[in-house]
């Protein structure tokens, strides 16, 4: 930051001011004094001249009120800016609050407790409240509205400053002996605060000020300090919360008479006198909330009592005597500019990030990014780094490389401090106090990830280094990077760095300065100067450097030396003598890009502009110097924008012309092109040819154009002139000149007057304006031409469908006939009838149908997916589309329709990664759906036997083999279809049959299977009617089902159906047949000999009380034969069927008694409805 005195305001009568303090939201410095002085006064800017903003606009007083009302001498004075009140205090203890009424300052109310002397008033964040302290320990804590809250008295206690927390949670008491005590806001006691800056302190002390930032513009980083006490010896501490064990110590080495935060808590001014010195001399001391000096500024006068910031932070009130003297502040934003760009940072209340913008000026467009702990902006040419700390728990940094947008394109992590930072076309150079570390950046101009990945991975050898200060290098490439060296303490820090393409300069705070040469790092030179340098700047051809030192004095330094005159005197016309050359008050300069002679810098308000040392009439204003070239100077406003960086304005970049330019154009215009062609020859400038090209063109004087192009070496020009040459009539060379100087409304105008809408037509287009041209195509007489109508529709088209307006596209696709951006639009729009109208409105085997079946496969809508496919031939995609939506029957019929051999293994491909994941059922399914009747019972049986090894419920058990038998029946009635209908009108219905069955049977291998594929749904069923009959007391009927189950060996485990065959016989007392189970169950070798023992015994436990005989009728061992062979069983009671009248079911084709079935609605084995 940069500091000057500015104004000075007198007291009328010499009267000495105690106190001043400036409200910061509306402006208004209130400041008291001896006699009972109090004046509001208001600066404000006056001028016409919009160009003239902030501090280089003239301010003069709008408002100096004297406010009577205090006899003695006014001592304290404080805003609540949100209520806009003014408290004021003085010796004799008496409190006045004021009020703003209609333009003018009244007293609202006034309160004296008679006794003691207000020492100090506080109004904490929100305005809501005030806290009164007086010198004999009473407080008082009062509303805005004027009731007291509380109040106590502090026994024994001195008490001369307060203070709120941010939150309003907590008051800090200064005490008149130094001590500062902490309490609640309800005024209970918590602690005494420790005062480290006072250590080995001795004498009496007190305290010269406590201001606590609120926080209400956001932290310069994430855990800042923000409570700042300083004493009158000048020892100070500023601390992140009240209880800080590792506050920041300050000395200021002053007698300190006063403190205060600027508006966002990143600079604190300390006020007061220095000691030691034989005068008195007052001087403002600025430090950073972590403890570094920014700045002194000295003040005339005896003694200086109170400072006081303006609300936006850019100047400063300060009450010395009978005067109060302002100073400008020059911060030093974090801002850089690159290509019409301009990158600034701010801190908001809401976050803890940076906000930074980047304000592309050309457009208008910002882009905003948030970063953690930025340190600096450095910008040069299309790029700019953003140094950031990178966390807490490491002391470790990274400088970001970003483009114009924001967009990152590469980092370091570096573990220096960058304190200063520079960068050139190909090195960013970052320094911290003992060393500097270089980095050639390369930006990736067209690379594919591939690539990237591997220049990242090579992080190449010398394309970083690091140095030491005190090195000497000569220039030669080491060995790997290496940051240990880097922490070498120097006695001879370095303060201030620059660069160009091919020189390093590095200052040093002994004044010392090296320079280096690049790319490859060596130590050129060293130059010794007797001050201090704070900025420097190389010119374009790094021969000149120019200095600014810590107080604002600019001075230049030849780094090469220039070639004298011929006659050997050494005399430095040309150039001007550097050595002589001093500017004072000087904050910011700029060489211009392209004359290494010329140079722009602001001086206070005003800004100089100096060719070869010599100064031309200066240009008031407070604006930063973001580019000089092309003799125009672009400055940017940074205050007006930090005040609403959010939106920032085109009116805050403000461009000046220097003197050259404003000369030779006055020239043309007034004199004329002869006189001006003279005056640029004799100051030759690329710009300058340029500006007169352009005024010969405006005349239409070919000549003089052609060799002011040619001078300026621009070979468009150039060409265009010749091309103008060509032409025969005036008008068209006056259109093609209001074209190129890009008035093409004009343009446009001459040529529909000469009659020629076909270059009107051209012109536009070449603009990309086709609303124009569509106009201009409809407004003409007679036909226009077809194509081109068609174009500017489609044009307009892309306009909308680009901005993602897909309506709007769509009604000038359609009158442009382009089906492909058409599709598109409809898909975006959801719109799928009108893709399947625009589907079959395409003629066949158009390109586009295959896009359109794939828009539709993505939505699932498979009929509309095949129907495209199928227009355009593709009957395979057709298939592939089914299988992706799992239509699996239409997939087969499509494939059988168009004879494809593939389907068959598509559908085991499916199959087979749908076992892989154990989804067995899920196989099932597809085959089914596949209509493959046969693989689907297969897997299906191959399910039955599993779950029946695992001996499942035989319930389920049963389901899934009556599942596996129904998938046969339907294979059985699939083949005969097949064949009735192959065999259609040739012969009868039972040669087809036949011909059905010979064709299972060679196709099927697994004749079992399709023979007997309901016997294990038999089994189970009977397994189950068995024990249910049992259950329900039906012992002849359980025995007789029980004895059905010896069939069934192979699907029941022989141990169960014995075992059920024993229990049944037994209980239908038919003991011969139980006996035989027992025989068959001991003769069993699956039993282990244990299992076989426990049976025997059972047996003769049994066969001991009752005689192997069959009490009752005998002869239901063997099933009776019938004239076929065996007699059918009834699935219902599973008695035998011996009548000729039965009823057999339609799907499983078994049997039951007519008289048992009626009770039942379904088939008990198959479960099929028996309506």
């Amino acid at each position: 930051m940069f500091i000057y005195l500015s104004k000075k305001i007198a007291i009328p009568n010499n009267i000495r001011l105690k106190c001043v303090s400036w409200n910061k939201d509306q402006g208004f410095i209130a400041c008291g004094g001896d006699e009972g002085l109090l004046k509001v006064l208001k600066l404000e800017t006056q001028t016409d001249d919009a160009k003239l903003k902030g501090l280089a606009a003239p301010s003069n007083l709008s408002m100096n009120q004297t406010l009577e009302g205090h006899s003695g001498a006014v001592q304290v004075v404080t805003w609540n800016e949100q209520y806009q009140k003014l408290t004021t205090s003085d010796q004799n203890g008496l409190i006045i609050v004021w009020m703003l009424y209609k333009g003018c300052w009244y007293e609202e109310m006034i309160n004296n407790r008679n006794k003691s002397v207000v020492r100090s008033m506080s109004w904490n964040a929100d305005g809501q409240k005030i806290c009164i302290v007086y010198e004999d320990g009473a407080v008082i804590v009062g509303s805005v509205d004027g009731n007291r809250i509380w109040g106590k008295e502090l026994k024994g206690i001195q008490l001369a400053h307060v203070a709120w927390s941010p939150d309003s949670k907590i008051l800090l008491f200064g005490m008149a002996n130094g001590e500062i005590h902490i309490y609640d806001n309800q005024g209970n006691f918590i602690m005494k605060m420790t005062v480290s800056c006072l250590h080995n302190v001795t004498g009496a002390i007190s305290i010269a000020g406590i201001h606590w930032y609120a926080g209400s513009e956001g932290y310069v980083e994430p855990d800042c300090p923000c409570l700042a006490i300083c004493f009158d010896n000048g020892r100070c501490q500023v601390m992140r919360y009240e209880s800080d064990e590792s506050p920041v110590f300050i000395d200021t080495l002053m007698n300190v008479a006063s403190i205060q935060w600027n508006q966002c808590g990143s600079v604190l001014a300390v006020a007061g006198s220095l000691r030691g010195m034989e005068k008195e001399v007052n001087v403002v001391q600025f430090y950073t909330p972590f403890g570094e000096h920014l700045r002194t500024l000295k003040v005339p006068g005896k003694q200086m009592t109170e400072v006081a910031w303006e609300g936006g932070g850019l100047r400063i009130g300060l009450a010395v005597d009978s005067y109060i003297y302002f100073a400008n502040i020059r911060p030093d934003y974090k801002w850089g500019y690159c290509s019409n760009t301009v990158v600034y940072a701010y801190t908001k209340p809401d976050r803890l990030e940076y906000c930074v913008v980047f304000w592309d000026t050309k457009n208008n467009e910002k882009f905003v990014k948030y970063v953690k702990s930025l340190m600096s902006i450095t910008t040069s040419g299309d790029f700019c780094i953003l140094a950031t700390k990178a966390d807490d728990t490491h002391p470790q940094y990274v400088l970001v490389l970003c483009n114009s947008i924001g967009t990152p394109l590469d980092s370091k992590y570096i573990d220096i401090d960058p304190l200063f930072v520079t960068m050139t076309k190909t090195h960013v150079i970052a320094a911290s106090k003992e060393a500097f570390y270089t980095w050639q950046y390369r930006v990736a101009k067209k690379l594919t990830a591939m690539e990237i990945n591997q220049v990242s991975r090579t992080r190449k050898e010398g394309r970083e280094r690091v140095y030491h200060i005190d090195d000497s290098p000569s220039g030669t490439t080491e060995g790997p990077l290496d940051f240990a060296k880097a922490f070498t303490a120097t006695r001879d820090p370095i303060c201030c760095i620059t660069a160009t393409d091919k020189t390093l300069i590095v200052g040093r705070e002994s004044g010392t300065i090296h320079k280096y040469s690049l790319p490859n790092v060596a130590l050129v030179q060293k130059y010794s100067l007797n001050y201090r340098a704070y900025q420097l700047s190389l010119n374009c051809t790094s021969s000149r450097l120019a200095i600014i030192d810590i107080s604002g004095v600019l001075t230049f330094l030849d780094l090469e030396v220039r070639s004298s005159s011929d006659d050997g005197s050494g005399s430095q016309a040309g150039t001007g003598d550097p050595s002589k050359f001093e500017r004072k008050d000087v904050w910011d300069m700029l060489w211009a890009n392209d004359n290494p002679d010329l140079f722009a810098m602001m001086e206070k308000t005003r800004m100089y502009v100096f060719r070869n040392l010599d100064p031309e009439e200066p240009i008031q204003t407070s604006g930063y110097i973001c580019n000089f070239e092309d003799l125009e100077i672009k400055s940017v406003l940074l205050d007006e924008i930090m005040k609403d960086p959010e939106r920032p304005n085109k009116d805050y970049l403000i461009n000046f012309e220097i003197r050259s330019l404003r000369d030779s154009r006055a020239l043309i215009e007034k004199v004329g092109i002869e006189d001006a062609s003279q005056f640029i020859e004799d100051n030759p400038h690329p710009r300058l040819w340029r500006l007169l090209a352009e005024a010969a063109l405006q005349k239409l004087d070919l000549k003089t154009a052609e060799q002011a192009f040619v001078r300026c070496k621009d070979y468009q020009g150039i060409e265009f002139v010749k091309s103008l040459g060509n032409l025969q009539s005036e008008a068209m060379k006056q259109a093609e000149v209001a074209a190129y100087f890009g008035r093409f409304e004009e343009a446009e105008r001459m040529y529909l007057d000469m009659d020629r809408r076909d270059l009107a037509i051209s012109l536009r287009i070449k603009l990309g304006d086709w609303f124009r041209v569509l106009q201009l195509l409809k407004t003409g007489s007679g036909d226009c031409d077809d194509a081109l109508l068609e174009q500017a529709y489609n044009a307009i088209g892309d306009y909308f469908a680009d901005r993602q307006k897909w309506v709007n596209a769509v009604q000038y696709y359609l009158q442009g006939r382009n089906q492909e951006r058409l599709a598109d639009c409809y898909y975006m729009l959801e719109d799928y009838d009108g893709l399947e109208r625009l589907a079959s409105s395409l003629p066949e085997n158009h390109k586009l149908l295959p896009d359109i079946g794939q828009m539709f496969v993505t939505v699932g809508m498979c009929e509309q997916t095949v129907n495209a496919y199928l227009k355009c031939n593709q009957p395979k995609a057709a298939v592939d589309a089914c299988v992706h939506l799992n239509q699996w029957n239409k997939a087969v019929e499509l494939a059988k329709n168009h004879n494809m051999k593939e389907i068959n293994s598509l559908l085991a491909k499916y199959a087979s990664h749908l076992l892989e994941k154990n989804k067995p059922l899920e196989a099932v399914e597809l085959y089914r759906k596949a209509h493959h009747f046969l693989e689907a019972a297969k897997l299906m049986f191959k399910i039955a036997d599993e779950e029946a090894k695992r001996r499942t419920r035989p319930l389920r058990v049963k389901k899934l083999y009556v599942l596996a038998a129904l998938l046969v029946e339907n294979y059985h009635s699939q083949v005969k279809t097949s064949q009735q209908n192959k065999a259609k009108g040739k012969t009868s219905e039972a040669t087809s049959a036949l011909a059905g069955l010979l064709e299972e049977d060679a196709t099927s291998s697994d004749n079992r299977m399709v023979d007997s594929a309901w016997r294990g749904a038999e089994a189970y069923h009977f397994f189950l009617l068995a024990q249910r009959q049992l259950y329900e007391g039906y012992m002849v009927k359980a025995m007789k089902t029980a004895l059905h189950l010896r069939d069934y060996e192979d699907i029941i485990p022989v141990v169960e159906i014995y075992s059920l065959l024993a229990i049944c016989s037994s209980a239908n007392r038919a003991f011969s047949t139980c006996s035989r189970a027992f025989i068959k169950l001991e003769s069993l070798e699956s039993l282990s000999p244990e299992q076989r023992q426990l049976y025997e015994d059972l047996a003769l436990e049994i066969f001991t009380k009752h005689s192997p005989k069959n009490n009752h009728m005998s002869g239901l061992d063997n099933a009776p034969e019938g004239a076929e062979g065996k007699l059918p069983t009834c699935i219902v009671t599973g008695w035998t069927i011996s009548e000729y009248q039965f009823w057999m079911c339609s799907v499983c084709k078994h049997c039951a008694l007519e008289n048992e079935i009626g009770s039942h609605n379904f088939c008990p084995l198959c479960h099929s409805s028996l309506a």
